[in-house]
């Protein structure tokens, strides 16, 4: 009962407020008693010109992120699983973990650092380029290599976080499997492959519906931190959460503000919605998972 009071509260009750997407809303007749004015917000969204660029783009950076974090997090977490010495291990997934609890603002400066240096003295990456004989980047007005840069921050970022998880999962595999594999003469390569990375599928699958549920959700945080307002990259990096924001910050108009973000909600349950039945018909097909 207190959990079903804590989400009728948090979590059901503030849904009444998606009706301000069908208003002309003002402060001051409040939501109940602003003028509603059918789909204008929306047509404001897909009309600017911009729907079609900011949507492209939150959904090309996060089937980057989703793919390179779970990539990379599966092949972290079998990695350290291979590792005996329990302390060395211990002491792996906490380093690999660190990264989850940087701020945004931190990894823009250390970003900064790293592309362009403090005051734009060259940075760590660009002495790197001249040591190979490679002419210096201006990667802040080079929007193309974005994606990719945003992409590796964001492996940094979750890749520790997600081999946790996987770590978690492969507790629960018999060692009598592991045990069978090795006196068949399999390798440690073949028994990652072959044993360790299909009866972890389950966790991948989970992981992957519930991302691609929240992929028309930009990581805000991070982005808006490391890009801000340089207008340069947008063409490769403004997602539909930064111009929300930026045209909540010029505008105030908060009707539109709740239409694009009813919007994004609508289409992340038909995504989720329609991932779990093809994850479920992919299980029947597999006899389970």
């Amino acid at each position: 009962m207190p959990a079903l009071a804590f989400f009728a509260v948090f979590s059901y009750g503030p849904m009444v407020g998606v009706i301000v997407a069908f208003k002309d809303f003002s402060i001051v007749d409040g939501i109940l008693g602003s003028p509603w004015n059918g789909l204008e917000n929306f047509r404001f969204f897909f009309e600017s010109g911009n729907a079609a660029r900011v949507v492209r783009n939150t959904l090309m950076l996060n089937a980057l992120f989703i793919g390179g974090t779970l990539i990379s997090g599966m092949a972290l977490a079998i990695m350290i699983n291979e590792v005996r010495l329990r302390l060395l291990k211990r002491t792996a997934q906490s380093v690999v973990f660190l990264p989850y609890f940087i701020s945004p603002i931190v990894i823009s400066v250390m970003l900064q650092a790293f592309l362009s240096g403090f005051g734009g003295s060259g940075g760590m990456v660009n002495g790197l380029l001249d040591g190979f004989g490679i002419s210096p980047v201006s990667w802040y007005t080079e929007p193309g290599a974005w994606p990719w840069i945003l992409t590796v921050v964001k492996i940094w970022q979750m890749a520790g976080y997600t081999s946790i998880i996987y770590l978690a999962a492969m507790t629960a595999i018999p060692t009598d499997v592991y045990e069978a594999a090795v006196l068949d003469g399999a390798s440690r390569w073949k028994i990652a492959v072959r044993v360790t990375m299909p009866l972890i599928l389950p966790v991948t699958v989970i992981l992957l519906v519930l991302q691609i549920g929240r992929i028309f959700m930009g990581d805000f945080g991070t982005i808006y931190a490391i890009i801000g307002d340089n207008g340069t990259l947008f063409e490769t990096t403004d997602v539909i959460d930064t111009f929300v924001f930026r045209a909540l910050r010029t505008s105030g108009d908060l009707g539109m503000t709740a239409a694009v973000g009813l919007f994004q909600s609508v289409v992340g349950f038909v995504l989720i919605a329609t991932t779990a039945l093809i994850a479920r018909r992919i299980s029947r097909k597999s006899g389970g998972l």
